[in-house]
């Protein structure tokens, strides 16, 4: 039933991830939405690129490079909650937090397999802008490729009560990665039922990732 948060936004978010991938680890400014994006970007396919040998001998280490150098990044508990959408309030502490878990697994399990179709396109950041007394804003992003229209994105990260940034939302041309899950994932509570969405989350992230042989340049 869930298919990924959509294959396509998955493996944008990941060629952008490659774009400003250095030798050395970046420091992750979070106090800076911009600067985060793009250091976030440097770590990740520096950390890919270095267990290229594991992946090879077993792609779900993709997995925990995700939860290791991604996740700690993303909102996941603010999307779990915008997610479920009305159904939030009929849940039980209980349930909202199995469901944050398993939304978060989900989104490991489809980055991770959305690594398989990395290739070598390149991107280019927006300059940051003033972001004092903004409570969210909005990292644009172009995905170029020789011979293709550039594809815009745009990053949705929200500043926390700590002061801290973290990315709660993924949109490519215009569509919002995480209103197009709540429409399907929303549905899916109102004709099933919290309990039975959770275990096909559970379910799902189970599964192991798959190496395309067309996929991943090495």
């Amino acid at each position: 039933m869930f298919n990924c948060i959509c294959k396509y936004t998955a493996s944008l978010l990941l060629l952008v991830l490659s774009a400003t991938a250095h030798s050395e680890d970046s420091v992750v400014n979070t106090m800076n939405p911009y600067d985060m994006v793009e250091a976030v970007a440097n770590n990740t396919f520096a950390r890919f690129h270095q267990d290229i040998d594991i992946i090879k001998a077993n792609p779900d280490h993709l997995k925990l490079i995700v939860s290791d150098e991604l996740m700690p990044y993303i909102d996941y508990k603010y999307a779990s909650y915008k997610v479920m959408g009305t159904h939030l309030k009929a849940t039980t502490k209980e349930q909202r937090q199995r469901f944050v878990i398993a939304f978060q697994g989900y989104l490991v399990s489809t980055y991770a397999q959305a690594f398989t179709e990395y290739t070598d396109q390149k991107v280019r950041f927006s300059p940051g802008k003033d972001f004092t007394g903004e409570k969210m804003v909005d990292v644009n992003v172009e995905l170029i490729e020789a011979g293709r229209p550039a594809i815009k994105l745009m990053f949705k990260v929200r500043r926390l009560k700590d002061g801290s940034w973290k990315a709660f939302d993924l949109v490519a041309e215009g569509v919002s990665l995480l209103a197009s899950k709540s429409s399907e994932i929303s549905n899916l509570i109102r004709q099933k039922g919290i309990e039975s969405v959770i275990l096909e989350l559970e379910q799902r992230n189970k599964g192991h990732v798959s190496q395309k042989s067309n996929g991943v340049k090495l």
